[in-house]
């Protein structure tokens, strides 16, 4: 598995779970407990995806007595918005093929409408 940061954090956002864990930490700090509540799985299936997320630098932990609270670490996320946006040319470049090819077929219609 290639470690360079950009294929860790797809490769931890490939998952649901993980996904839906990181949806959970953008509402705030939660423990591994509160995080595993809304799954079907044990906490320690919870924590290999949490080691998954730390490793990609999407999760951070610390340490309050006994609690070890877990919370998101978005910069990972800005870097996959940052290369993604690399590729807005070619969707903009589609987006206004279609939007010629509609006025186009709205132009035949206006046209069919006048020789009725």
């Amino acid at each position: 598995m290639s470690t360079d940061p950009l294929s860790l954090t797809l490769a931890a956002l490939a998952d649901p779970t993980r996904r839906a864990i990181l949806a959970r930490l953008a509402r705030g700090e939660a423990s591994v407990t509160e995080l595993g509540e809304p799954f079907a799985m044990s906490l320690t299936a919870v924590s290999k995806h949490l080691k998954v997320l730390e490793r990609a630098g999407l999760v951070a932990r610390s340490r309050s007595a006994q609690w070890r609270p877990c919370r998101l670490q978005a910069g990972p996320l800005k870097e996959i918005a940052d290369w993604v946006e690399g590729y807005r040319p070619f969707w903009d470049a589609g987006f206004d093929r279609l939007n010629a090819y509609l006025r186009q077929l709205q132009g035949k219609d206006t046209d069919d409408d006048r020789t009725q």
